[in-house]
């Protein structure tokens, strides 16, 4: 059995992690194999960790070791261990996750005037596709209604959750920091540059303007030499 558990420790968002086990008429031990720490018997916890506990349900005889915000260090084998003779044990695999997102091209993004930006949020590692994703410019909420216009997002849903964010016809204004933030990740910054050139057609550019001045100097120096 293998769970998959969402971590969300720095959004203070109370998520336990829960392992079952049924067994009928028996007490059931609860045992990590990493250091065979005895985690609780019945319903008595035997660690000092105080997010571990264990409820029971007389109806449906189930037994579940609980995680009060799971960390990535919980994860690994744990068994249930069921008080027959001999003692009858069923492992079960935790994997602790913790979502973690990209924005593509980052952090720095030069575009030029006039274009699009696009810009995509990827958050991987995700149990569950977060609920929502909030862009940000210069730390205010993007307005998709603002009178500016031509500003929209789309956001697919799935294994890897992709938000995209397009802002036709650049203008200069568009220019600064745009923050991805997911509601069950880190939120992300990249930095927007628009610009009248791509920054190697300006390098392009500069090179040109070397050699030019270079040229002129060498035909200055010519005609200087040829007066003397």
């Amino acid at each position: 059995m293998h769970v998959r558990i969402l971590r969300q420790l720095k959004l203070r968002v109370e998520t336990n992690s829960t392992l079952k086990c049924t067994r009928p008429n028996f007490q059931v031990s609860w045992i990590r194999h990493r250091d065979l720490h005895l985690l609780t018997v019945g319903s008595y916890t035997y660690t000092s960790d105080q997010r571990f506990f264990t409820t029971h349900s007389p109806q449906t005889e189930e037994w579940t070791l609980q995680i009060r915000f799971p960390q990535i260090r919980d994860s690994g084998i744990y068994e249930c261990q069921v008080g027959t003779s001999p003692p009858i044990g069923l492992t079960m695999m935790l994997t602790v996750v913790e979502p973690v997102t990209k924005i593509i091209g980052g952090p720095d993004l030069h575009i030029n005037y006039g274009s699009t930006i696009n810009l995509t949020c990827m958050v991987v590692h995700s149990p569950v596709p977060p609920p929502s994703i909030v862009w940000s410019h210069n730390d205010k909420e993007v307005n998709y209604d603002s009178p500016r216009g031509g500003v929209s997002v789309i956001t697919e849903k799935g294994d890897v959750t992709t938000s995209y964010l397009l802002i036709q016809k650049a203008k200069y204004s568009d220019s600064g920091s745009y923050k991805c933030i997911p509601s069950n990740a880190n939120p992300l910054t990249a930095h927007v540059h628009v610009m009248n050139e791509k920054p190697e057609a300006m390098q392009r550019g500069s090179q040109l303007r070397i050699q030019c001045y270079t040229l002129q100097i060498l035909v200055l120096s010519l005609v200087i030499t040829t007066f003397n």
